[in-house]
């Protein structure tokens, strides 16, 4: 606001025109009146340096931050990002991300006097934007000493990067590194004299990996580790089962808050968001195939629907395969339509979705993209052959093109769409900041002794505190149990309201506890249900059922235990 008012005290006649973040004065000094642009001998330059301005670049930007020396206002060097002098850039985009993320900061606000982090020295492997920004700011509030690393190499916003840098936070990461750069980035934080870390909070399993597998003696004194994506679950599992978890880890990525909120919404949204602004394609009538209808496919196709587009799905599970059928979407195999297919679009967390083999049936113009964590679901390294030829077209959007002249648009190098290429809703990742805040908090001031080394859900009391915590946001004023009707439904009247293994996405296991479980007052119907059972026909174990060990609430430490009272 004060910006403006000093533009229009400069220009109050005839304000200028606005184009990105820079500012065009009708009148200069090179061009006549009423002229947007400079017509005098040094308009080229002019106009070079302007260009240059608006859309964020400068002239060094070939140069690696890797060989910049830089330090923030502070005299700090302990960070490395593409241009510290964007700091105040991003201190905005912090501060409009703080606006929609009113459950962290009342986090923050509640127990930043108590410091429930003092003492966690927390390395992070997660996107770098401004909501993650606010969530690691309060972190720090809360007592915690962060060092931080991106865990996708296009998601970065460098702006918001230099503005945790300016506040002192050690962050290294910017938009466009190498896969050398990603990995020197993820030791550079872990990797510190006088510096060691007891806190992991991940996304993907990269820096939960790379501490694992490099700096073996520093994993094993971690006290616990957060962990927010499919693939990086995935990962803790198999150290679980080999019994080389050495640690209790958190997988936030199954709790209720992040599958429902964060997985199905954001991605329901930025999935458009994502696609309209690299291709500018019109839905209406395109024939589209996802690959993959967990929350993530089932967000992206409600979204493509309702545009009009025609969704194919395909599945593995046949439970995912007939909620798809139900849902009004044809369940094919990724073969049957490849050739007549628009857009392609994989979110199974699994590897080699789309081969090469598919891309060579194609269609041309054919638009294929990931809005899964990890880059390997699109087999984009056999792309990478002397008979194929890449043609940049616009940033995060490449031509691959066949010898016959066909070609594909691959976008952001089959990495994630949505942060790689647009932006994803602020009050969607806060409900997953919260949660990963919560998590962090409560596996720090756990006594020794209460968490095994294994994987570990967070109790649906905790879910609940967080949904609570966002209701405000929307004027929603929840309906109380009567002491009768708590009663007769033999839960507590101020919750949890549903049992530890419920999940949003109910997988086979989920559902037949469920069933079970509502079958216990009915002796007429159980008589002929426990042979059935017993036979083996439901057999399905409470562990697999709930990927991990539940949490109990009364396990919970005191600090944790007086939020959820």
């Amino acid at each position: 606001m004060g910006a403006d008012k000093y533009i229009l005290d400069i220009y109050p006649y005839n304000p200028p025109l606005r184009y990105g973040h820079a500012v065009i004065p009708f009148c200069t000094d090179g061009g006549s009146e009423g002229s947007i642009f400079p017509t005098g001998p040094s308009s080229l330059s002019w106009l070079m340096a302007f260009s240059l301005r608006s859309t964020g670049r400068s002239s060094d930007d070939e140069v690696s931050p890797r060989e910049k020396q830089q330090t923030n206002s502070k005299g700090s060097s302990n960070f490395c990002v593409k241009n510290i002098k964007q700091a105040e850039f991003g201190r905005r985009e912090i501060e409009i991300a703080e606006q929609d993320m009113s459950a962290l900061i009342s986090l923050r606000k509640r127990a930043q006097g108590e410091k429930p982090l003092a003492g966690a020295k927390i390395v992070g492997c997660t996107h770098i934007t401004a909501q993650t920004a606010v969530l690691i700011e309060t972190l720090c509030a809360l007592g915690a000493q962060c060092r931080w690393s991106a865990c996708n190499i296009y998601s970065t916003q460098n702006e918001v990067a230099a503005a945790l840098a300016e506040a002192g936070v050690a962050v290294f990461a910017w938009k466009g590194e190498s896969e050398d750069d990603f990995w020197w980035c993820i030791d550079r934080c872990v990797n510190m004299d006088g510096w060691q870390a007891n806190m992991i909070l991940d996304d993907g399993g990269d820096l939960t990996h790379w501490v694992y597998k490099k700096y073996p003696n520093v994993f094993k004194k971690i006290r616990g580790i957060v962990e927010e994506s499919v693939t990086g679950v995935h990962r803790l599992y198999q150290l679980s089962k080999a019994g080389k978890l050495c640690v209790p880890a958190m997988n936030v990525n199954d709790s209720v808050t992040k599958q429902k909120f964060d997985n199905l919404y954001c991605c329901r949204e930025s999935i458009l968001d994502g696609l309209k602004r690299t291709t500018d394609v019109m839905f209406g009538g395109k024939q589209v195939v996802v690959c993959g209808y967990g929350e993530v496919g089932k967000g992206c196709c409600a979204a493509l629907k309702a545009l009009g587009a025609i969704v194919n799905i395909t599945e593995i599970d046949p439970i995912c395969a007939l909620q798809a059928c139900m849902d009004g979407f044809r369940v094919v195999k990724l073969n049957e339509v490849i050739r007549q297919v628009d857009v392609v679009i994989t979110c199974t967390g699994n590897k080699n979705v789309v081969t090469r083999e598919h891309l060579d049936r194609m269609k041309n113009s054919c638009i294929v993209c990931n809005m899964g964590h990890s880059n390997t679901e699109i087999d984009v390294t056999s792309l990478r052959t002397p008979e194929l030829t890449w043609e940049r077209v616009r940033s995060q959007v490449d031509h691959v093109i066949w010898p016959d002249g066909k070609r594909v648009v691959l976008l952001a190098e089959g990495r994630l769409l949505n942060l790689s290429c647009s932006t994803v809703p602020t009050f969607v990742l806060s409900i997953t900041a919260t949660t990963q805040a919560l998590a962090l908090i409560e596996l720090y001031n756990a006594p020794e002794g209460r968490y095994k080394q294994d994987v570990y859900l967070l109790p649906k009391k905790m879910d609940e505190y967080v949904a609570s915590l966002h209701l405000p946001s929307f004027d929603a004023h929840l309906t109380e149990l009567t002491d009768d009707q708590a009663k007769y439904l033999g839960l507590n009247k101020n919750g949890p309201f549903k049992p530890n293994y419920y999940r949003s996405d109910l997988c086979e296991g989920d559902k037949e506890s469920i069933f079970w479980y509502h079958l216990r007052p009915l002796p007429a119907v159980a008589a002929w249900v426990v042979p059935l059972y017993c036979s083996g026909m439901w057999v399905w174990s409470y562990r697999a059922a709930c990927r991990g060990r539940v949490m109990p609430s009364r396990w919970l430490g005191p600090w944790t235990s007086s939020l959820l009272r």
